[in-house]
């Protein structure tokens, strides 16, 4: 049994959008309530790396500098090195204790992100492989069901079902046979007799042969014909019943793309984009990271001003479904809310001895008093 990323959506994601639609019948308006639910169920772990990452930020210049310093001191003693650099973690906690909450909601995340990929709001695609072989070589077959990974398929608002494709006498064929795709439900239920019950709704399979299509010929039914011997691969789609819906400025929640097929801008999906570049800039600014001192600093700046481009421009050459930027959009609003408010909280008292402590230091590293008065005795004798 599947308790990965499948099982977290099939039974905790999906269930939630089904009863979000229920309350208001829109897919648009299930998505952002979905992701809302999700970024509060790991709010606990996202906030507790977000309070590190700003612990670390303040206290690692001093945790390096005694790091350092301990070093220098233990160089001959490796153990008393060791004993020293755990009071240390102790002392300033483990840089690497703000990954654990990321690598807790992970799965989570992802889960949702497949979720949102799949049916209702994409079409559903299958990869079928075949192997056709010559006539001489019949005897060398021996048949063997094949199926694809079963997905998740919508029929109709809030009702779905996992669906596997599959060839009844397997994906080795003999030039000249013919064979039929079937789609069936894990109880085994023909997609036909689904569809049969939801007239309304377009969800009849597509076909295109992908990779070899001068090796087979597939028919509107599905019936697949060998022709010459060599690999080939079928693609059958199932359209999402609301892949073409549209919600607010969204056109149609499964739209790929900036561009359409005539080179015509989506405009949706290039602000849903660049609002995401601007999300990604406003997070460093509140997270505070403008990097440290001198050319480190000057570094950091370019990295953190790059970085919002790069991730945005991934868009451009890994399209993704509207849905889901829809999706990555509300999660980013969340986001920056969310840190701006853990910000606010007031810093732990050893902290705050701390920063104390740095100020102190940057002030002792200031020009001297008796300096800056000499510089104005000058300025009196040249005047």
């Amino acid at each position: 049994m599947d308790f990965g990323i499948g099982f977290i959506s099939n039974n905790i994601l999906l269930p939630i959008l089904d009863f979000f639609y229920g309350i208001v019948p829109s897919y648009g308006f299930a998505i952002i309530a979905l992701t809302l639910v999700v970024r509060f169920a790991v709010f606990p772990l996202s906030a507790g790396q977000i309070r590190n990452m700003r612990k670390m930020r303040i206290t690692q210049p001093l945790m390096k500098e005694r790091q350092e310093d301990i070093k220098r001191r233990y160089k001959d003693d490796p153990k008393k090195q060791q004993e020293e650099m755990a009071k240390v973690m102790q002392e300033f906690g483990n840089p690497l204790a703000g990954c654990l909450p990321l690598l807790l909601q992970m799965p989570i995340l992802f889960a949702l992100f497949a979720t949102l990929r799949g049916s209702p709001f994409t079409d559903t695609n299958y990869t079928i492989d075949v192997q056709i072989f010559p006539q001489e070589q019949i005897e060398r077959i021996q048949p063997q069901a094949f199926a694809t990974n079963a997905q998740n398929i919508y029929f109709d608002d809030g009702v779905h079902d996992k669906v596997a494709a599959l060839l009844p006498g397997g994906n080795k064929l003999i030039v000249g046979e013919k064979t039929k795709v079937e789609f069936q439900t894990l109880e085994g239920k023909p997609l036909s007799s689904l569809i049969a019950k939801y007239p309304e709704k377009d969800i009849q399979p597509r076909w295109e042969v992908t990779k070899g299509s001068e090796r087979l010929k597939i028919n509107d039914d599905g019936t697949i014909e060998a022709l010459e011997p060599g690999d080939a691969t079928v693609q059958a789609t199932i359209p999402g019943i609301a892949a073409h819906t549209g919600f607010l400025f969204i056109k149609a929640l499964g739209q790929v793309g900036v561009t359409d097929a005539d080179g015509n801008i989506n405009f949706d999906i290039l602000g849903m984009v660049l609002f995401f570049g601007i999300s990604l800039y406003v997070n460093q600014q509140l997270t505070g990271q403008q990097g440290g001192s001198g050319a480190n600093a000057d570094q950091q700046q370019a990295v953190n001003k790059i970085t919002p481009v790069l991730f945005s421009g991934m868009f451009l050459f890994f399209p993704l479904p509207a849905g889901v930027l829809m999706y990555i959009v509300v999660a980013n609003l969340f986001q920056m809310g969310q840190t701006w408010f853990l910000m606010q909280e007031p810093l732990p008292e050893n902290i705050q001895e701390l920063v104390k402590q740095q100020e102190k230091a940057e002030k002792s590293r200031e020009a001297l008093p008796f300096e800056r008065k000499r510089s104005k005795k000058k300025e009196k004798t040249s005047g």
